[in-house]
């Protein structure tokens, strides 16, 4: 049941016709089975490299797109969630619509190996970064292991790629500001690390493509969307290294539907089953 609502992003009303259950039964299963997985599923499936696997991200991306040193991308993607009671300003975002914010990096073969889910819509991406654990590590020089490569007479550490949202770091680099005025060197670093960067928005495709809970608000709290969305990273992660078929028609259907809004009766139903799992 927990699967078939992440896999279709179905009502808890459908899901509970579909396997002739009650509403507040699936909730539980959806709940049960998020949380199971965030504390099971998601550390194993995306866990921190330790050094051989940064070493064989790094020469991955640089057999792939002539990069050396880069172990991977960085962006955030929007969740759509019901506006809830508490500062729902807070996460109406610039799209026009209410969101959590998935932030995410892969490595070149598009799989998570860095997740932060759960700030409001609202937020800047720089802000979501700075909050993040990431930052935290990467900034103190915890996270990234010290093997440096000379580059052009500049000793290079590894180091992710963002786009110009981010602050520019030793371990986070992001194409230059197109004033017009860009150099021939700087055009073609420009249009190198835009090629390799796409690789974390095809990531977000295939996930919101495969997961579609990911597209449409659904009658969940934000606590669970955020365990939803955990969940869904870590079983994208499972079925891209198990070579799982996906179809290129869910990437249209991701490109033509962002948003697909709840019926009033579903989301005041989502809210009912919400308030009696917790009395």
């Amino acid at each position: 049941m927990a699967l078939w609502k992440l896999a279709t992003g179905s009502e808890f009303r459908t899901v509970g016709h579909l396997f002739g259950v009650s509403i507040t039964t699936v909730c539980r299963c959806v709940q049960e089975f998020a949380a199971a997985a965030e504390m099971l599923l998601v550390p194993e499936q995306i866990c921190f490299p330790d050094q051989e696997k940064f070493a064989e991200m790094a020469a991955y991306t640089e057999r792939r797109w002539e990069i050396p040193q880069c172990i991977g991308a960085i962006d955030g993607s929007h969740i759509p969630i019901i506006a809830p009671q508490e500062y729902h300003c807070d996460y109406f975002n610039r799209k026009g619509w209410h969101s959590i914010i998935l932030q995410g990096v892969v490595d070149g073969k598009g799989l998570f190996w860095n997740v932060f889910a759960g700030m409001a819509g609202s937020s800047h991406d720089a802000r979501v970064l700075r909050l993040s654990k990431l930052w935290e590590l990467a900034s103190s020089g915890n996270y990234f292991p010290a093997s440096t490569r000379n580059i052009g007479g500049v000793n290079a550490g590894y180091y992710i790629l963002g786009d110009s949202a981010y602050p520019l770091q030793n371990w986070l680099l992001k194409p230059f500001h197109d004033t017009g005025w860009l150099t021939a060197e700087q055009q073609i670093y420009n249009k190198k690390i835009c090629r390799a960067w796409v690789v974390v928005e095809n990531a977000f495709g295939r996930l919101k493509g495969r997961w579609r809970c990911l597209m449409k608000r659904n009658d969940c709290d934000v606590e669970l969307v955020r365990s939803m969305v955990l969940t869904c990273c870590a079983l994208h992660n499972l079925c891209e290294t198990h070579g799982e078929a996906y179809d290129s028609d869910w990437d249209a259907s991701v490109a033509a539907e962002p948003v697909v809004a709840l019926s009033q009766g579903a989301e005041e139903e989502g809210r009912d089953v919400r308030e009696g799992l917790r009395d």
